[in-house]
């Protein structure tokens, strides 16, 4: 339970909703618990004015709510009992209307808080998620990531919802009934509540089953959604290597782990609730066995009203006592989701802005000191000792091997990671001194691995830019080679591109991922391996209109490609984190024997 103190926070919120909710319950279990008061005083009245055996109807005020005195009082002024009769079964309609009216009213603040609440913490799951940094996505699958913003945050909102309307109506109507069944009959009610107790242990034992059985449950859905997640990503590696009955044998494995922990928790509850069930119906037989034999020798002032009083205050709380089980299931789900969800949220992001940064407008005078950086999960060591002074408005290349560390310069430089060592400044400015949206806003980025967002060209292209124009978006595809190709399909800018740009080439999303950081228009620029799936000619369009767009631009071109036609300021060779060799296109083929030149040599022959 302690968990669920984090849902505070949202009843504080919407504490006017709860307050009114609340009310709601109370007035709609008062009237309830009118009926049965008013139905024995009937019985005992016809059963009197007909001269049957039986106690008269009670007048003592301590035995019946005000209101029902009142009624008694007026009706000890009529005469004939069918026309108390009648009185009195238009008195209970209204107090059946009444009480569905309020809980009319109970749902509409109970339920829709729960709902406003959902929606609140959702968002809040997902603000946090963006705010993490990038190692936390190494170490978590997708799949329980989806599954803890959809599948907790709904088990926590039937905690915020029904579960708490249903405790209010528990409390409610059992306090209600309890103390009305004590003013009529003290000794009845003692009999009557015996089966309590039994049902509170029974309660406790099962409930700590529930616990332990949800956690397992929803690690077991994560690890299944991730399962089919990973399997919807890969369909065409999976077709391609006939992998299906093997993935099918996997998602069958924990599928069935699935199956097991939920039948496990529905034997649980299908023991439960009939359990309840069966003691509410000892309650009532104890009613009618020893309420009768009161009734038979005339003692305790009990009569057959009483008797139908008391099994319709059991029978109204057959429902609220029967939905402890369920209430207590949704709560212990509830718990052991917020938990999980307590988990991610208590992670706090290790990049993040520090109290002295500020948005400060950069130019692109890079320097990277004696920069040391070791990736935490698999100890390798990316760069070691690195220092390179980038100058403002330079277009430099970075080449190198698989793991050379090249990849790693871009992450650093756009604080996806920090260093181990050294520091990295842009125009003077420790890049930590500088606002985290700010120094992401005024760079660029192509990744290696594009991705696309399942929207159109268009959208993709003017991603993150609100006040771009049409002819904006159209010039950034100009300037990736990729206009002419988008004005080809029926839709053109207007087309979808499916997840992760399924629809389009290897080439085609790499050319739009181009024009969506073009269309920036930024001081710095990184393209990390950028024109890897572009043919030839492709390559020389885009080569030739980024010679052009580059100027008086920091850029930052990393890559295992040698370009003949991209100019570059200066070059620079990373071998296993440090720069073995740097120069100009022309320095560097003077090289004997050097990586760059025999690099050159290769692409030559090929």
């Amino acid at each position: 339970m302690k968990h669920l103190r984090a849902l505070n926070k949202y009843f504080w919120k919407y504490r006017w909703r709860l307050g009114f909710g609340v009310f709601f319950v109370v007035l709609s279990n008062y009237f309830n618990v009118l009926a049965p008061q008013l139905t024995g005083y009937v019985i005992d009245y016809v059963n009197h004015s007909l001269q049957f055996n039986g106690a008269a109807p009670s007048t003592d005020g301590k035995s019946y709510d005000i209101l029902i005195k009142q009624l008694i009082n007026y009706i000890t002024t009529m005469s004939g009992a069918w026309n108390v009769v009648l009185l009195c079964v238009v008195v209970l309609i209204i107090l059946a209307l009444l009480k569905a009216f309020f809980l009319f009213l109970m749902r509409q603040t109970i339920i829709v808080m729960s709902r406003l609440i959902e929606y609140d913490q959702k968002n809040e799951v997902y603000k946090h998620y963006q705010q993490l940094d990038a190692l936390f996505y190494k170490r978590n699958s997708t799949g329980d990531l989806m599954n803890r913003i959809t599948e907790d945050v709904s088990r926590v909102r039937m905690f915020t919802g029904p579960a708490i309307m249903y405790v209010v109506n528990l409390v409610t109507i059992i306090g209600f009934s309890v103390f009305f069944m004590f003013q009529r009959s003290p000794e009845l009610t003692l009999y009557v509540l015996l089966p309590l107790p039994v049902l509170a242990a029974i309660i406790y034992v099962v409930n700590q089953r529930i616990h332990k059985q949800s956690e397992v449950i929803q690690e077991s859905l994560s690890a299944l959604t991730t399962n089919a997640q990973e399997s919807y990503a890969g369909i065409r590696v999976i077709k391609s290597f006939t992998q299906e009955n093997t993935m099918l044998r996997f998602f069958t494995q924990n599928s069935e782990k699935y199956r097991q922990s939920a039948v496990g928790l529905a034997k649980i509850e299908a023991l439960y609730f009939p359990s309840i069930t069966l003691l509410i119906g000892l309650s009532t037989l104890l009613t009618i066995m020893i309420g009768g034999l009161y009734y038979i020798h005339g003692t305790h002032n009990i009569g057959p009203g009483t008797i139908v009083e008391f099994v319709i205050y059991v029978n109204m709380l057959t429902f609220p006592v029967s939905a402890i089980g369920l209430t207590a299931s949704m709560i212990q789900r509830a718990a052991a989701s917020q938990k999980r969800l307590n988990e991610f949220l208590d992670i706090k992001p290790a990049i993040v802005d520090q109290p002295m940064a500020r948005d400060i407008p950069l130019h692109g005078d890079i320097i990277f000191n004696n920069v040391t950086m070791q990736y935490p999960d698999t100890g390798i060591q990316a760069l070691k000792h690195f220092n390179l002074h980038i100058k403002a408005g330079e277009k430099i290349a970075i080449f190198g091997r698989t793991g050379s560390g090249k990849t790693t310069l871009a992450q650093i430089l756009l604080r996806m990671y920090d260093p181990q060592e050294g520091h990295v400044s842009i125009d003077g400015a420790d890049l930590r001194e500088i606002k985290l949206a700010a120094l992401r806003q005024q760079i660029s980025y192509v990744p290696q691995d594009v991705f696309l967002f399942s929207d159109t060209i268009y959208n993709n292209i003017a991603s993150g830019e609100a006040d771009v124009t049409e002819e904006q978006v159209h010039e950034a595809a100009r300037q990736a080679g990729v206009h002419e190709e988008i004005l080809r399909f029926p839709q053109q800018y207007q087309t979808v591109v499916g997840e992760r740009g399924v629809t389009l080439s290897g080439g085609q999303k790499q050319r739009v991922s181009i024009a969506r950081a073009i269309i920036k228009n930024p001081h710095i620029l990184l393209f990390d391996d950028c024109l890897s799936a572009v043919d030839a000619k492709t390559e020389s369009l885009i080569t030739g209109h980024l010679n052009n767009y580059l100027q008086n631009k920091t850029a930052i071109i990393i890559t295992h490609r040698i370009f003949a036609s991209l100019q570059f300021d200066r070059i620079f060779v990373l071998d296993e984190g440090v720069v073995i060799e740097q120069g100009t296109h022309e320095e560097l083929l003077q090289i004997p024997d050097g990586y760059y030149a025999a690099l050159y040599q290769q692409q030559k022959k090929g």
